[in-house]
This record gives structure tokens, C-alpha cells and sequence, in this order.
């Protein structure tokens, strides 16, 4: 069985007095095509995940962070494709209320949620925990958001 660690990341951008979330589809043909999912990928040899996560963030929408926090949630799960055991690494990236989007080929399609209707449409228990956490510690000011902010 293979190991593979992946950085996953909640992308905001303040929307009035309060936030949107981004939700891109993945391509078909891609592992969950079709789906609208969060912007992630694998954590490369040499690479720290919080690096991780920038890049991810740059390569498949453009987008680059003002604000970036590190979430205690880790995500765990098994790809029966490829015979491989995932862990992920979770983040909250705030880029600005007009930055524009670019996809690239992982994604078709992409749309900002309101902050009301995001948890819902995560697909993932793992990402509903991961969204409470946002909510309450980044969003409402909770009492670890200053050690849980990463220095860009």
C-alpha cells in the first residue's frame, strides 16, 4: 500500500460582511470526476505542506493568499484505485474580495459559496468538521487563530 500526503484548502474571499467559499469541479476523467470539491493536491519530496497548499492554490486557480492558517483537522482516507492510504493536510487561505480565478486543466468549473450554503455542499464529513473550524476560529475570532496563522 502506498502513503500519500496531500494539502487541502479552504479558499475565502470577504463578499460584504461576510465570506464566500470556493468549490471547483473536477475534471472527468480525473479521480472523483465530476464532483465539486476543494483545491488540493499532493505534497511534493522537499516541499513543506503549507508550501504545499500556495502552490496547489497558484496552479489550479491563479490565486495567491493575503492570509493563511493552518486547521488541527487532518483528513485520513483510503483510494482503493491506487492501493494508497491519504492523509490531509488542512488550510484557510483568504485572498482578496476581487481576486480572479483561472482554472486550470484539474478543473471545469468553479463557484464562490455563501457562507450559509457552503457546509452543505461539502461532500466529505472529514470537510464539514474542517468548515465548522473555520467558522469558529478564523471567522469569529477564536482564541487560536493567532497560532494558527502562518506568516507569508
Amino acid at each position: 500500500m502506498n502513503q500519500t500526503h496531500y494539502a487541502i484548502i479552504f479558499i475565502l474571499r470577504p463578499a460584504g460582511d461576510s465570506y464566500e467559499f470556493l468549490l471547483a469541479r473536477r475534471a472527468e476523467g480525473r479521480y472523483m470526476g465530476g464532483t465539486w470539491q476543494l483545491i488540493s493536491g499532493k505534497i511534493e519530496s522537499g516541499e513543506t505542506a503549507w508550501e504545499a497548499a500556495i502552490r496547489e492554490m497558484r496552479e489550479e486557480t491563479s490565486l495567491r493568499p493575503t492570509e493563511l492558517y493552518r486547521l488541527s483537522h487532518l483528513t485520513q482516507f483510503y483510494r482503493p484505485d491506487n492501493d494508497s492510504l491519504n492523509t490531509g493536510v488542512t488550510f484557510c487561505a483568504i485572498v482578496p474580495a476581487n481576486a480572479s480565478v483561472s482554472l486550470d486543466n484539474e478543473n471545469t468549473e468553479f463557484q464562490w459559496m455563501p457562507l450559509g450554503d457552503t457546509r452543505d455542499q461539502l461532500m466529505w464529513k472529514n470537510d464539514q468538521e474542517a468548515f465548522d473550524e473555520v467558522c469558529r476560529v478564523i471567522l469569529d475570532d477564536g482564541p487560536s487563530k493567532p497560532y494558527q496563522q502562518i506568516p507569508l
